[in-house]
C-alpha cells in the first residue's frame, strides 16, 4: 500500500520553535498526525543569534513530532518573520503571446516573473510575489485572467523581502538539524492560511501575530495581502516588565503571566492574591492580582498602540470590514482581545486555526497558528485543495491514532510556552 503524502511546517519564533506534521487523509483532507515544541534561546526578535542553539532546538522539535506521528520527515515548510521583512507593490505589463488565442498559464508566469524584476538591493531576498489583481486590456479587477481572450496583460502584485542573512541563516539552522526546506514562508502569510475566512481577506482584515519578541502587523484586502509590518515588541517585553516590577525570575514572571495575567486590570479579581518567588533564594512575597494586570495592562496596551499606528499609517484601515484578528502567544491573555478592541475601535476576534483535522482544544489555539498555516500553505502549493473539518471529519479525526497522542503530550507541556 503506498504510504500518506506527509506536509510538514516549523515555525522559528523567539520563545518557542513548533514543527507540526501532517498527512494527506482519504478524501483529500489534512490531518495533523504530530506536533512537536521546543523551548527556543537561539533567536531573538526573529533572527537567528546563536546558529547551535537554535540547530539543537529545531532538532528536538522535530523528532518530537516524528516520535508522535511515528514517521520521518525529510523537508519542510519553514516560516519567516522579524523586522527585516519589508512588502512592496509592484505592476508589469506584457503583450499576450497569442492576441487571439486565450490567456495561458505561460503568460500568467511571464507577467509575474516581469512584476518580480524591480529593484531590489544584493542584500534582499524575494520571499513572496503575490496577485493583486488583473488587468485584461480595458477591463481591470480580475482574480484569474487564464482563459480569458486579450492582447494585453496587466497585473498588480504585492513582493514581500527579506534580509539574505537572515534568510540564509534560518535555511542554515534548518538544513544543519537534518531537515531540507521545501520553501520560506512569510510567518503571518501563513498563520492568516490557518486563520481567515474567504469573506475575512476580501473585506479586509489586520492580522495581528503578537509573538514574544514581535508583533506582526498584516492587512489582507481584496482576497491578498496588501501590507505587512512589524513592531518591535512582544510578550517577550511583557513578561521583562513582570520580572522587573515584582523582581522575581524571568521564568517565573512568565509562568505568572500565562497564569495570572489580565491585559485589562479591571478584569482581575479584586481580591485576588498571587504568590511571587523572590530572586536568588529570597523569600516569596504575596501580592494583589491588581498590581500584577496593571503591569501586563500597561505594556498590552502599548503593543496594540504601536500596532494601530503601523496599521494606521496605511491609510486603509478605515476600510477594513473584516476587523481584527489576533493570534500568537499574547492572544492567550485574557482580556487581550476585548484590550486590542478598544485600541482599533474595530470588531477583534482571537484566532483559531482551522482547515485541518487530528487537532484537539489544546493546539487548536494562537499558539500554534503560524506552523498549522505552514501545512496548509504546503498542502496547497503542491496542489491539493484543503478540504474544511466538517462534523463528519471531526468524528472520524477523533479515532485517528495520532489524536490521543497528542491530548494527552500537549496536557504537559502547552502551558510553559
Amino acid at each position: 500500500m503506498a504510504s500518506k503524502k506527509l506536509i510538514t511546517g516549523i515555525d522559528i519564533g523567539t520563545t518557542k520553535i513548533c514543527t507540526v506534521i501532517a498527512e494527506v487523509g482519504e478524501g483529500g483532507a489534512l490531518e495533523v498526525v504530530g506536533v512537536g515544541v521546543c523551548r527556543s534561546s537561539g533567536v531573538k526578535r526573529g533572527a537567528v543569534v546563536n546558529i547551535e542553539k537554535t540547530i539543537e532546538a529545531i532538532r528536538t522539535s522535530v523528532d518530537e513530532a516524528q516520535k508522535m506521528a511515528g514517521v520521518k520527515v525529510h523537508d519542510a515548510y519553514v516560516g519567516i518573520a522579524g523586522s527585516h521583512i519589508q512588502g512592496a507593490n509592484s505592476r508589469a505589463v506584457i503583450a499576450v503571446s497569442r492576441a487571439q488565442d486565450e490567456i495561458t498559464h505561460g503568460d500568467l508566469d511571464r507577467v509575474l516573473e516581469q512584476a518580480k524584476a524591480i529593484s531590489i538591493p544584493a542584500d534582499r531576498r524575494v520571499v513572496h510575489v503575490l496577485p493583486v489583481e488583473f488587468a485584461v486590456d480595458d477591463q481591470e479587477g480580475i482574480a484569474d485572467p487564464v482563459g480569458m481572450s486579450g492582447i494585453r496583460l496587466e497585473a498588480e502584485v504585492f513582493i514581500v523581502t527579506a534580509s539574505e542573512t537572515s534568510a540564509r541563516n534560518v535555511e542554515k539552522c534548518v538544513e544543519r538539524a537534518g531537515i531540507e526546506v521545501n520553501e520560506l514562508v512569510l510567518e503571518s502569510y501563513a498563520a492568516g492560511h490557518a486563520l481567515l475566512e474567504e469573506d475575512e481577506r476580501e473585506l479586509g482584515v489586520v492580522l495581528l501575530d503578537c509573538g514574544g519578541g514581535t508583533t506582526d502587523v498584516t492587512i489582507f484586502a481584496g482576497g491578498s495581502m496588501r501590507y505587512v509590518g512589524t513592531v518591535g515588541l512582544g510578550g517577550d517585553n511583557i513578561t521583562s516588565d513582570i520580572a522587573i516590577g515584582l523582581r522575581t525570575p524571568l521564568t517565573e514572571a512568565e509562568t505568572l503571566k500565562r497564569r495570572h495575567g489580565y491585559a485589562i486590570s479591571s478584569l482581575a479579581p479584586p481580591d485576588s492574591s498571587i504568590d511571587v518567588p523572590g530572586i536568588g533564594g529570597r523569600a516569596d512575597r504575596e501580592i494583589s492580582g491588581q498590581v500584577l494586570a496593571s503591569i501586563v495592562e500597561s505594556r498590552t496596551a502599548e503593543i496594540m498602540e504601536m500596532a494601530y499606528r503601523e496599521a494606521a499609517q496605511t491609510g486603509m484601515i478605515d476600510y477594513l470590514g473584516g476587523g481584527v484578528v489576533l493570534t500568537g502567544g499574547t492572544a492567550d491573555l485574557q482580556g487581550a482581545a476585548e484590550l486590542t478592541e478598544a485600541v482599533f475601535e474595530m470588531p477583534v476576534k482571537r484566532g483559531v486555526p482551522r482547515g485541518t483535522g487530528g487537532l484537539n482544544d489544546e493546539v487548536r489555539g494562537p499558539r500554534f497558528a503560524t506552523a498549522v498555516g505552514l501545512t496548509i500553505y504546503g498542502f496547497e502549493r503542491e496542489g491539493s485543495n484543503v478540504v474544511r473539518m466538517g462534523a463528519a471529519n471531526r468524528h472520524r479525526n477523533k479515532n485517528h491514532p495520532g489524536f490521543e497522542k497528542i491530548g494527552s503530550w500537549f496536557k504537559n507541556v502547552v502551558n510553559s510556552f
